[in-house]
C-alpha cells in the first residue's frame, strides 16, 4: 500500500491542482512501480509560510523579497 506525502506552502493551491497532483502521482506509482491505484494513498499537506524556511529564512520573508519557486 503506497503512501505518498506532498508538502507545499499554503499559497492558494486550488482544488483542481490538488486533484491533478493526486491523479498524477497515482498514475506514476502505477506505471513505474506497478502499484494498484486503488491502494495508493496521496496526502497533500499545506504549510504556512512562516513555518517553512530555507537558506536561513522563513518563506514569508523570502516572498516579501520577491523570491518564489515559480518558473521564470
Amino acid at each position: 500500500m503506497p503512501y505518498v506525502k506532498i508538502e507545499v506552502t499554503r499559497e492558494g493551491v486550488t482544488r483542481e491542482q490538488k486533484q491533478a497532483l493526486i491523479k498524477g502521482v497515482t498514475d506514476l506509482m502505477t506505471n513505474v512501480l506497478n502499484k494498484d491505484p486503488q491502494l495508493t494513498h496521496v496526502v497533500i499537506q499545506e504549510i504556512e509560510l512562516d513555518d517553512w524556511g530555507f537558506a536561513g529564512e522563513q518563506v514569508s520573508v523570502l516572498r516579501e523579497k520577491g523570491i518564489t519557486a515559480d518558473k521564470k
